[in-house]
C-alpha cells in the first residue's frame, strides 16, 4: 500500500470552467512515486485540461493541486526542473546531432543540478549508437526516444507523456513500453500517461483513470477495473473435434462440470473475461446515458 508520503501527485475536486462549459466537474485522484498512471477518456472528457493545469501550464477555476507538494499555479524553476514533459510533438531543428541537443538542453539544468550524464541519459533510452547523428535522420522509434531523453534530461521526478506512440510500429511500441518500464522501476520516476489505445493502457499502467464527462468515472488496475463489471466469461472448448463456445456469469462452474460430463476429452480450453476495453466502452457508454446507474465495483478510490 502506498503511503501518503510518497504521494506526488494530489488532485481534489477539481473544476475548470470556460464561459459557461464546465470542462472539469469535481476531479480527485492521486499518484504516488515510481507508479505509472494512465489516462483514459474519450475526445472532450477534459484529460488535456487536466494535465495543462498540473503541468502548470493553465490555472484551474476551484479546487486544490499539489504536485511534488507544489500548487503548480506557483511553481518556480527550481520546481519545473523536477518536471518533465513529452508532448506528442515538438519543433526542432534537424541538423542538430543527438547528443549536441541534449549537452544543450542539459546545461539549463546546471543550476539546480539535476540533469543526466549525457552518455547515461543516451544508453537509457537506447540512442548510444547515434549521438552523433543529424536528428533528420533518426527513425520514427528513435525520434520518439529523443524526445523522452529531451523530457527527462533534468532527470524529472514526475514525467508526462502525452499519446506517446501515435504512429509507432510494433517493435518501436514494445520498445517504448520497456523504457517507460525501465524509468519507473529503476529510476523511480512517476509517470502520467494520457492515450486512446486500449492495449497499450493494459500494458504500461499500474493504475487506470478513466475521465468522462469532465468526471473520473473509475480508478483501479487494469486487473481490477475487468473485473469490476458484471459480465458474462466467454468459454471456449473442443470435444472430439467439435468446436463450441458458451457465455457463462460462472465460469469456473461450467468448465468444472464441462470435466464432469466429458473428462480429458475437452481439449483447447479457453476462458476469457471480459477486457479493460469491455469496460471501458460500458462505463463510457453508461455515463453518455444519464438514467443508467453506474456497474463498476471499483470506482474512485
Amino acid at each position: 500500500m502506498n503511503s501518503s508520503r510518497d504521494v506526488v501527485v494530489d488532485v481534489e475536486n477539481v473544476r475548470m470552467r470556460y464561459g459557461s462549459t464546465d470542462v472539469l466537474k469535481g476531479v480527485s485522484f492521486r499518484a504516488h512515486q515510481g507508479e505509472v498512471l494512465v489516462m483514459l477518456g474519450p475526445n472532450g472528457a477534459g484529460k488535456s485540461t487536466t494535465l495543462e493545469i498540473l503541468e502548470g501550464f493553465r490555472l484551474r477555476s476551484a479546487g486544490r493541486v499539489e504536485v511534488l507538494g507544489v500548487d503548480p499555479a506557483d511553481g518556480d524553476e527550481a520546481w519545473r526542473a523536477r518536471v518533465g514533459v513529452v508532448l506528442q510533438s515538438w519543433r526542432d531543428h534537424g541538423r542538430w546531432r543527438v547528443r549536441e541537443l541534449l549537452d544543450y538542453l542539459g546545461s539549463f539544468y546546471a543550476p539546480f543540478g539535476t540533469s543526466w550524464n549525457v552518455g547515461e541519459l543516451l544508453e537509457l533510452v537506447g540512442l548510444t549508437g547515434h549521438a552523433h547523428s543529424k536528428i533528420a535522420s533518426l527513425s520514427g522509434g528513435q525520434r520518439r526516444r529523443l524526445d523522452v531523453a529531451i523530457g527527462i534530461v533534468g532527470k524529472p521526478e514526475l514525467l508526462f507523456l502525452d499519446e506517446p506512440t501515435a504512429g509507432f510500429d510494433p517493435d518501436g511500441r514494445r520498445e517504448f513500453h520497456e523504457l517507460v518500464h525501465r524509468l519507473a522501476d529503476l529510476e523511480g520516476t512517476t509517470i502520467l500517461v494520457t492515450t486512446h489505445d486500449l492495449d497499450e493502457a493494459e500494458k504500461l499502467a499500474d493504475r487506470i483513470v478513466i475521465l468522462a464527462g469532465g468526471a473520473i468515472i473509475a480508478d483501479g488496475s487494469p486487473d481490477e477495473l475487468s473485473r469490476g463489471i458484471p459480465a458474462d466469461s466467454e468459454v471456449r472448448w473442443s470435444v472430439d473435434g467439435l468446436r463450441s463456445v458458451h457465455s457463462s456469469t460462472e465460469a469456473a462452474k461450467f468448465v468444472h462440470d464441462l470435466y464432469l460430463q466429458h473428462g480429458d476429452r475437452v481439449v483447447d480450453l479457453e476462458v476469457r473475461r471480459a477486457s479493460l476495453e469491455d469496460t471501458y466502452m460500458m462505463l463510457v457508454h453508461e455515463q453518455e446515458s444519464p438514467d443508467s446507474a453506474p456497474t463498476l465495483e471499483v470506482m474512485t478510490r
